[in-house]
């Protein structure tokens, strides 16, 4: 078989399909119908192209593959630009406000924790539980520990203040253990154990936590408003390949006007009719009955 002949591409278009029959023997689903293909029609200016080795329908051949290659990267890029310029007038702007909130909050929080803690850190800051102010870290841990014993819901109830927080205690009935959630601005839960000193230290220790919390906003913040810039200037960009796209399909218009200008006057079937496509299409019938 000789490459750029008309019997080359006949035995294209007739591999073609018999992919599509075949997936209809087997049960697949054909990506497209078998008429597409069978339904094929050459005018008599593309057998006297392809039996005159005309290099026009083979540029017209490429032309349709390349064509179609920038069509599906154009679909790409404008699905991109869509996507980002929905993250310009949606996502930035609330991500960004939400930043700012949080940094707030964190920031008066901060405020309330130096207020109610002592300047030296080896005293203790009073803790109130239940009503009852404990300036003693064992007696404060010890009232925390019957508080939790006292429970009889697991359903948060007040349970004091401490370094300017209030307190609420919770039984988390998944994790089967008792929750401290200390309340400012913004809530910070603290899971207890079973040891009087360790109660408290966790406390503190997720108190302590507080500051990095406000710099990971404030760099997150940050990021987001060069992300935000940067996607201005993304969705500004036109498709890079957008220009070869006109030249070429500019190009393919006027092959196929050369190719088909007597396509309606002179359509000539591919082949003759195709057993095994009978019997598929009478399949076919039978399936859809």
């Amino acid at each position: 078989m000789t490459e750029g002949t008309f019997d080359a591409y006949l035995y294209q278009v007739i591999e073609n399909k018999q992919k599509i029959i075949s997936q209809i023997m087997t049960s697949k689903n054909p990506v497209r119908a078998v008429e597409d293909v069978d339904a094929t029609a050459l005018s008599y200016a593309e057998i006297k192209a392809l039996a005159a080795g005309n290099p026009f329908i083979k540029e017209k051949m490429d032309l349709d593959i390349q064509v179609s290659k920038l069509q599906l990267l154009k679909q790409s890029y404008l699905s991109q630009k869509y996507e980002m310029e929905d993250k310009v007038m949606t996502y930035f702007p609330q991500q960004i406000k939400q930043q700012e909130k949080w940094i707030a909050e964190y920031k008066e929080d901060l405020a309330h924790v130096k207020e109610y803690t002592p300047k030296d850190r080896e005293t203790f800051p009073p803790m109130q539980i239940q009503g009852i102010v404990y300036a003693d870290k064992k007696e404060a841990g010890q009232a925390l520990i019957a508080a939790c014993k006292a429970m009889k819901s697991p359903e948060p109830v007040v349970l004091g203040v401490y370094r300017g927080f209030g307190m609420e205690l919770s039984y988390n009935t998944f994790s089967k253990e008792f929750v401290v959630e200390l309340k400012g601005k913004r809530s910070y839960p603290v899971a207890l154990g079973t040891d009087i000193y360790g109660n408290i230290t966790r406390i503190d220790n997720e108190i302590e936590k507080i500051p990095d919390r406000l710099l990971h906003c404030q760099e997150r913040l940050e990021t987001l408003k060069e992300q935000l810039e940067t996607a201005k200037q993304e969705v500004q960009k036109p498709f890079a390949q957008e220009e070869e796209l006109q030249q070429k399909t500019a190009r393919l218009g006027e092959l196929n006007v050369m190719l088909d200008m007597d396509k309606k006057e002179h359509p000539i079937l591919d082949v003759e009719p195709d057993e095994s496509v009978e019997v598929v299409e009478t399949k076919c019938k039978v399936l859809e009955r």
